[in-house]
């Protein structure tokens, strides 16, 4: 699962309309920022696999940490509770919450039996992966529907709010094209990948910062009677 983590991020503003989306994305994306820091720190261990699909490149042999269900909860509540020590409101923290959660569940769906429900616990999956057309379409609709909401909740206050989340969205569809399309990475680069996901991470202040050209939009008040 890639762009439907960030279809989450994007939903999240019809909940949470004054919030950053920078820190909206952060929450799906919270599990896959820990893991290659926990993978450069030799905690976790995944490998290269050419021949497993555009899905299936890494095999992860061990993610208790940052891939358990048990340690998502953990990592949700932490981020909220941290959003809430520095003053934040609770129905936003509830939102962070489900953000965190959601990146497990939806890894759940797409995954094969690797993710751990908790450290040294049984691993799960559904395996959607297996159908590279079926999660492709998944991924699109949740992107456009996340989008949708987005654009929706939010209104534009200059230019770069006008033409910044459709760069953002564009770019979004570009890297996942190129994960699907692009060859494996060599055996033995698993370093490579690692540090390659965590410069990843720069698409949440990105984010944040097209999100700050655009405003909560305001409801308009209905018509009186006549």
């Amino acid at each position: 699962m890639f762009i439907g983590h960030f279809a989450v991020g994007l939903a999240s503003k019809r909940w949470a309309p004054k919030t950053s989306l920078g820190l909206l994305l952060l929450a799906p994306l919270l599990l896959d920022v820990l893991w290659p820091v926990f993978s450069l720190l030799g905690i976790e261990r995944f490998r290269i696999t050419p021949g497993g699909g555009p899905f299936a490149a890494l095999t992860f042999d061990s993610y208790p940490w940052s891939h358990s269900l048990l340690m998502a909860v953990v990592w949700a509540f932490a981020l909220g509770g941290l959003y809430l020590a520095r003053g934040g409101e609770r129905r936003v923290a509830a939102v962070l919450w489900i953000g965190v959660v959601s990146h497990w569940v939806l890894d759940w769906i797409t995954h094969i039996p690797d993710l751990p429900l908790w450290p040294g616990g049984p691993r799960v999956g559904l395996g959607l992966w297996a159908s590279v057309p079926g999660t492709i379409v998944v991924e699109v609709i949740m992107l456009a529907v996340g989008a949708l909401l987005y654009l929706d909740v939010t209104q534009v206050k200059d230019r770069i709010g006008r033409i910044g989340p459709w760069a953002y969205l564009g770019l979004l569809v570009a890297l996942y094209e190129l994960s699907i399309t692009s060859p494996p990475p060599p055996v033995g680069a698993e370093r490579m990948v690692s540090v390659v996901s965590l410069v990843m991470v720069l698409l949440v202040p990105l984010a944040w910062w097209v999100d700050r050209h655009r405003a909560a939009a305001v409801a308009h008040p209905a018509s009186p009677a006549s």
